[in-house]
């Protein structure tokens, strides 16, 4: 599911490629975040997002689009960067929930655990197809959650999914 160009790449390369990819994005870049680290294997990534005339609603807090937003793919491509070709992933539902206004710039971290990989390819190996939920804490610089997204992914074999879907995946 990832350009061949971009696994030819050195690890160091590759990771500042998805960083570049998200920031440039249209999509993302709308959101008013940015991706400011991307680790060399692509387990973890770290968005900001930053208080200013473009992310501001009108109380004067981050808008909350923008909290949702941020969050959105990065779940998906480091599972399809950790997978590998073989599998389907996608974004399959979300959920936010405010604890309190965001009138700084916040921080969410995307992590992927080598037990969360060990647990996925388990569970793949049991049955073809599955749902993961992750949590995303939207934090400021103290540490304080602001947000918290909940995000659920779909993970398939690829195989399985084209003939559950009838063939229709060119991927």
């Amino acid at each position: 599911m990832k350009p061949a160009w971009l696994a030819k790449l050195s690890p160091a390369w590759r990771a500042r490629m998805v960083r570049l990819g998200f920031n440039f994005h249209p999509a993302f870049r709308g959101t008013g975040g940015r991706v400011t680290h991307v680790a060399n294997d692509l387990r973890h990534i770290r968005v900001r997002l930053p208080l200013n005339w473009k992310t501001k609603n009108i109380v004067g807090s981050l808008y909350g689009g923008s909290l949702f937003a941020i969050t959105d793919g990065a779940h998906p491509m480091m599972l399809m960067a950790a997978l590998g070709d073989g599998y389907i992933v996608w974004d399959k539902a979300a959920s936010i929930r405010y604890r309190k206004p965001g009138f700084s710039t916040l921080y969410a971290d995307f992590v992927l655990s080598d037990e969360e990989l060990l647990d996925i390819r388990t569970a793949l190996v049991k049955s073809p197809e599955l749902e993961r939920t992750y949590l995303v804490e939207l934090k400021d610089r103290h540490g304080t959650v602001h947000t918290v997204v909940e995000r659920t992914v779909y993970i398939a074999d690829k195989h399985y999914y084209r003939q559950k879907s009838g063939g229709g995946d060119k991927q």
